[in-house]
């Protein structure tokens, strides 16, 4: 844990946190790095959510942001998003920004040299580690780090479904699993749930679609810091306990595994990989794990990092002020502690959600008044 702040320059910075929907089935990571930035102890900055709905929660959640601002969607290019910031840096002092989806990630590292210029920090992979952890290149990442993982192909006709055991196309053998370049991932076991679940992927989130070999195992997660040098910072191990639909974590518990501590190890060495990460990885019945996938930003489920003792997002700001790695007072992780994920109901006002879709911002009065919007 980030134990004491103290008097430390970044505890009084203005953060902005991206990733601010709280979807039940896919809830984004943002509002778990407000929580963990909030909670930090001795924090005294203010956090901003930058969303892209007028319904994300992190609009309207005075505890753990101050404000927000909506932004373009990720699809209109950095020059828009650039645009946008620019307009809300002039309202707003931000000293740095934490970036928490998958798809803003490209625009937000083309504009990373731009935006510290203007005195925003931001601790982000290169465009070519980004690339390494497509799902795609999996394969070959794990063949450099000597980490197994399975079989992925990318297409973009659904026929492959129905001619996709044969010999000639590689012999696959169902279950598969059918997956989103970015988001989403489903287990289907003939040709027309493959097929169904193709169209639906598609559509959301354009081609090609993957393809994956089927492993049955236990499902653990590792999230954790890179600056650069191919250290893993602050790992914090977690086993999921219940999943939504989609397989996200509804409930977890904090592990040591020392199996998936070296998988993790390695991955970071061979990526040499910079800012927040996660690492999905199954065991198999014969105890071999695999990784499915990298994400590369914080997970959902981050705030568990601050309550086993290792809040990640307070770590990320020390080293973005410059502590080395050596130097950030993180406390061992306590094996056992559980987070369950829960609904909660915010109340708000129309006259709040009308200003958000006219204004694309909100503004938090002080704490003895109700937050009201404005431009």
């Amino acid at each position: 844990m980030i134990a004491r702040i103290g008097a430390s320059p970044w505890s009084q910075w203005n953060l902005a946190v991206t990733g601010i929907n709280a979807s039940p089935e896919n809830p984004g990571p943002g509002c778990a790095v407000a929580r963990c930035l909030s909670e930090a102890s001795g924090f005294r900055g203010r956090v901003l959510g930058l969303g892209y709905e007028t319904l994300d929660a992190g609009l309207y959640q005075p505890d753990d942001c101050a404000g927000g601002y909506l932004l373009p969607y990720p699809a209109s290019g950095s020059e828009a998003l650039l645009e946008r910031l620019d307009d809300i840096l002039s309202r707003e002092r931000i000293d740095a920004i934490i970036p928490s989806l998958d798809a803003e990630l490209p625009n937000f590292i083309d504009l990373e040299p731009t935006l510290a210029r203007r005195g925003v920090r931001m601790l982000l992979p290169s465009r070519a580690q980004l690339r390494c952890r497509d799902k795609d290149r999996l394969p070959a990442l794990c063949a450099q780090a000597g980490v197994a993982t399975p079989r992925v192909r990318p297409i973009s006709d659904l026929r492959f479904f129905e001619r996709c055991t044969r010999p000639e196309e590689g012999g696959w053998t169902w279950p598969l699993v059918v997956k989103g370049v970015f988001y989403d991932a489903f287990v289907v076991h003939d040709p027309e749930e493959a097929a169904e679940r193709f169209r639906q992927i598609a559509d959301a989130w354009g081609y090609p679609v993957l393809v994956q070999e089927h492993v049955a195992g236990e499902e653990v997660n590792l999230t954790a810091l890179g600056d650069g040098s191919g250290a893993l910072i602050g790992p914090v191990m977690m086993r999921k306990q219940a999943v939504t639909e989609k397989g996200k974590a509804w409930a977890g518990v904090a592990i040591d595994d020392s199996d998936l501590l070296a998988a993790g190890e390695r991955l970071m060495r061979t990526l040499a990989w910079r800012g927040p990460l996660e690492l999905e990885l199954l065991r198999d019945a014969a105890g071999t794990l695999h990784l499915i996938e990298i994400n590369p930003r914080f997970p959902a489920w981050v705030y568990l990092s601050h309550g086993v003792g290792r809040n990640l997002p307070a770590a990320l700001l020390a080293l973005l002020h410059g502590t080395a790695a050596a130097d950030l007072p993180l406390a061992e992780p306590r094996p056992g502690v559980t987070f369950i994920r829960h609904a909660r109901d915010l109340i708000v006002e129309m006259d709040d959600l009308v200003s958000v879709t006219m204004t694309g911002a909100t503004q938090r009065q002080p704490a003895q008044s109700r937050h009201r919007l404005s431009a």
